[in-house]
């Protein structure tokens, strides 16, 4: 499936047999439907949200997809999934993908797992134990480091690193909802956590314990400025930011009185040619 016009046909049926709800059960051709778009997600031809210079946040997503996804759910039945002589009870609609060595991806022995409908491109390394759910994407040179998570339709760029106990959340649901987007060069620290949709543009560096979700607000020292999520915009990191985990101050009631903070993200500086030299051990592991 190369072609817009076979793309735009298998919209139509899995939106067909999406809206029939509990109908599509049993029915062949919608199980034919999701097995096609299970192969075109693996094979990077589709994606749950792709770049679009005319949105707003540079990201389109596909509802469609996401149906698909959650299609297969509803198609699936509880079954035996054997993998490598150990033995998972799942949905038989997504057992864990499989690779050769001519797929270029590096999977460390160790307890990992990539859920079948996953993008794992060329050049992608895995450290154990790590996991990468259906419909993420994953591009080419990026490391995905030990008990780090990737999540259902979580977007991640070219030559990403997501150090150790990262956790990058997906949203699946709601259909219309972004998922979240790491987009290419960026450093993801030790125990960071992004949800809820975020967006982490180009080149920053998410120092470790960093989290980011719709409802964190992140103070830019640089430019003097407060980012936040708003009802039509994810919260979004600008490129080359470099955000480390901070606190506020409670400056009312009982927590002004008791001495109280609250977390905050905070931007001390964009990356320059000094913090890139913090991303070049990545090139000795590869």
């Amino acid at each position: 499936m190369t072609s817009s016009s076979s793309i735009a046909q298998l919209q139509k049926i899995i939106e067909r047999h999406f809206a029939s709800g509990p109908a599509a059960i049993g029915d062949p051709a919608a199980m034919i439907a999701f097995q096609s778009l299970r192969a075109a997600l693996e094979a990077g031809e589709i994606r749950a949200a792709s770049p679009d210079p005319a949105s707003p946040t540079g990201w389109r997503v596909n509802a469609w997809v996401k149906q698909g996804i959650l299609l297969g759910f509803r198609l699936g039945v509880l079954q035996e999934l054997p993998s490598g002589g150990l033995s998972f009870i799942d949905k038989h609609t997504y057992p864990a993908r499989h690779f050769g060595p001519a797929d270029g991806v590096r999977i460390v022995p160790g307890g990992s797992s990539i859920r079948s409908g996953a993008f794992v491109a060329s050049g992608v390394v895995c450290m154990p134990p790590m996991y990468i759910n259906t419909g993420a994407y994953v591009d080419e040179g990026t490391m995905v480091d030990s008990h780090a998570l990737v999540g259902s339709c979580a977007q991640i760029g070219k030559r990403v690193h997501l150090s150790a106990a990262a956790q990058i959340g997906g949203v699946l649901e709601p259909i219309n909802a972004s998922p979240v987007v790491i987009e290419d060069d960026v450093l993801v620290g030790g125990n960071c956590g992004v949800y809820e949709g975020a967006i982490v543009r180009k080149g920053a560096v998410l120092a470790a314990g960093t989290i980011l979700t719709r409802g964190t607000p992140v103070f830019d020292l640089v430019n003097g400025t407060i980012l936040r999520a708003t009802d039509e915009l994810p919260l979004i990191i600008p490129a080359d930011a470099v955000v480390v985990p901070g606190s506020r101050a409670v400056t009312k009631g009982n927590g002004q009185q008791w001495g109280l903070s609250l977390y905050a993200a905070v931007i001390v500086k964009y990356r320059d040619d000094k913090t890139s030299l913090s991303t070049a051990l990545e090139d000795l592991l590869r």
